[in-house]
């Protein structure tokens, strides 16, 4: 075994393990050095390293003093240890006196500060770095272990060494490939940064106006052709349009994303931007590509477009959710128009007409004082919503007047009873009622054949009463085509009113037969047989003969509303008059106090 002591041997033997071990040494300490120092942010790793290099090398100098291990394989290992301490030691030390808490690189190079930004050390949680410190303290106090563990044992002196030596080359590789990544990202953050100074210079240097914009864009359609080295938003978005119209998609694509960076809240360009990615990746792939623009901008606009991305339902519920937490968002009512569209569901029901109109109406309202033109770069967009808004309501009507598109009953007197036929606003897959103001509803039933709007069993009508129903509410709803149910509607129902009014319907539709002239075969009788058939609705009878005096009466018995379609015995239904006869004029007065037209009847 060498003797360290003996005259000049050591001063030769540290010399030749220096110039042999030395420039490795010194390299991979240093770069652990800076390695450490740049994840400071972390943990105190400088502090660490010295700390452990410090204890690796008394131990090995213990070892090679007492003769315990050779001290040419030892003396490497020792220069290793204490340089690694020196290096170590002094960043920590340096860390220190200048209080540079992302370490003295980061404070002295701003590229190694954005570097660690990019890497996401100095954004790290709080928990994590707690993790972190308490793990490394976990691995300090198993050092120290094993330290002690040494101290006793020379065996495990020697197998420690040997740990340490291996660890030593992890480290290495660790370091050279951690040093590789950063060159690679210092070169991608230098290409980014490079770029974005192309694109724009900085957010806050954007202090252009929609109405800046607008105006800049339409001075370049005028002019045509694409910007060789666009700066400005509307200089891209012009781009973006050119190349759409040519069809250079990778171009617009990259065009309308460069747009986007400036988070401009102006809803055209996003939308026509995701009509392409429809076209080219599918609503799902346009769909990441907003979402991940709405991760990085506030502008709603991107976010509303985003929204649209989405299918039906859930597309729906996002929509109402945004306007409700953005109301005045004028862009977002139009767009909540269009899911009630007919363009969109095909079949309307009177629910999404009237959504439809009400969004709309909405929409329309803030063009007063120009409240619109802010949410558009190119105004011919916005007079294309506009147009199209107003004539859709136009189409829709009064819609959304309250007292139109309600259910009517139609009541029909019989000797049996009632027949209350319902007319609905619009095709139903069901309809049920109820007589009064609680209680449950009643379905109507379906007819024997299919709905031809709707390809399902047409739903029944009508529906029975008695005749002894008294007056009251009758209560209809329905399920339209959609399945939702609308209603109830309250209908009033007054029998005595409803009986005459259809009596007057009757007696005015078929006016031509409320007399008969010598009728089957009994010559010089004229009969009133039908006024007396539905008489409910007769107050008096005035007629004249050979002209238009209405100078006599026929006399109409009562009423029977129990039975009012049979002709009580006792009436007399039928006047006689001479050969001389030849036409006859009839004038009925109803029980609600109009009068009929004079009617003129020539005899055969």
């Amino acid at each position: 075994m060498t003797n360290i002591g003996a005259g000049g041997a050591a001063p030769s033997l540290i010399k030749a393990s220096l110039s042999r071990t030395g420039k490795w040494a010194g390299s991979i300490a240093f770069v652990g050095g800076a390695a450490s120092d740049i994840l400071n942010p972390l943990a105190p790793f400088a502090a660490y390293i010295a700390l452990v290099a410090s204890v690796a090398a008394v131990i090995i100098a213990i070892a090679i003093v007492l003769r315990l291990v050779l001290a040419a394989k030892a003396l490497p290992a020792l220069i290793f240890a204490t340089s690694a301490a020196a290096v170590a030691g002094g960043v920590y030390g340096l860390q220190q006196q200048t209080n540079s808490q992302n370490g003295v690189i980061a404070s002295l190079v701003p590229a190694v500060a954005g570097l660690q930004q990019s890497m996401g050390i100095v954004s790290e949680k709080v928990a994590k770095i707690e993790q972190t410190v308490t793990q490394t303290q976990k691995t300090v106090e198993e050092v120290k272990q094993s330290t002690d563990t040494v101290a006793k044992n020379t065996d495990e002196i020697a197998s420690t060494q040997q740990q340490q030596t291996q660890q030593t080359a992890q480290v290495q590789k660790t370091a050279e490939e951690v040093k590789k990544q950063t060159e690679t990202l210092a070169a991608g953050q230098a290409q980014q940064q490079a770029q974005t100074e192309k694109l724009q210079a900085t957010t806050q240097q954007i202090a252009a106006s929609i109405d800046t914009i607008a105006k800049g864009f339409a001075a370049l359609a005028v002019q045509g052709g694409a910007i060789a080295e666009p700066k400005r938003p509307d200089e891209f978005y012009h781009n973006a349009r050119v190349y759409e119209l040519s069809g250079d998609m990778l171009n617009a694509r990259r065009s309308y994303l460069a747009f986007a960076g400036f988070d401009v809240d102006a809803i055209d360009p996003y939308t026509r931007f995701a009509t392409l990615l429809r076209v080219q990746d599918g609503k799902a792939g346009a769909r990441e590509v907003f979402g991940a623009l709405s991760d990085k901008g506030k502008a709603l606009s991107i976010k509303l477009v985003h929204i649209l991305q989405f299918d039906d339902a859930q597309r729906l519920d996002k929509l109402n959710a945004f306007i409700a937490a953005n109301p005045d968002f004028a862009p977002a009512h139009f767009l909540l128009a269009q899911e009630f569209s007919e363009g969109r569901l095909g079949a309307q029901t009177l629910a999404d007409k009237r959504n439809e109109a009400k969004a709309l109406t909405k929409f329309v309202s803030y063009e007063k004082d120009g409240g619109l033109l802010k949410y558009f770069v190119d105004q011919t967009q916005l007079a294309d919503w506009l147009d199209r808004s107003r004539s859709r309501l136009a189409a829709l009507g009064d819609v959304l007047d309250p007292s139109r598109f309600v259910p009517t009953l139609t009541p029909m007197r019989s000797n049996q009873g009632w027949s209350m036929t319902i007319s609905l606003p619009e095709p139903a897959t069901a309809i049920s009622w109820r007589m009064g103001d609680s209680g449950p509803f009643t379905d109507t039933g379906f007819l024997a054949l299919n709905d031809q709007t709707t390809g399902k069993p047409m739903p029944n009508p009508s529906f029975e009463l008695p005749g002894s129903t008294v007056a009251g509410t009758i209560a209809v709803k329905y399920h339209d085509i959609r399945g939702r149910e609308t209603g109830p509607f309250d209908i009033r129902f007054d029998p005595e009113a409803a009986l005459q009014q259809g009596d007057k319907q009757i007696l005015d539709q078929f006016w031509t037969s409320w007399i008969a002239f010598d009728s089957g075969g009994n010559h010089g009788l004229v009969y009133f047989t039908q006024m007396l058939s539905y008489r409910c609705a007769i107050k008096e009878v005035h007629y004249s003969l050979n002209g238009a005096a209405l100078d006599k009466s026929f006399e109409i018995p009562p009423c029977d509303k129990k039975d009012p379609y049979a002709i009580p015995y006792e009436a007399k239904g039928y006047i006689k008059v001479a050969d001389s006869v030849t036409s006859m004029s009839v004038q009925v007065t109803y029980t609600d106090g109009t009068k009929s037209p004079v009617r003129e009847y020539k005899r055969q």
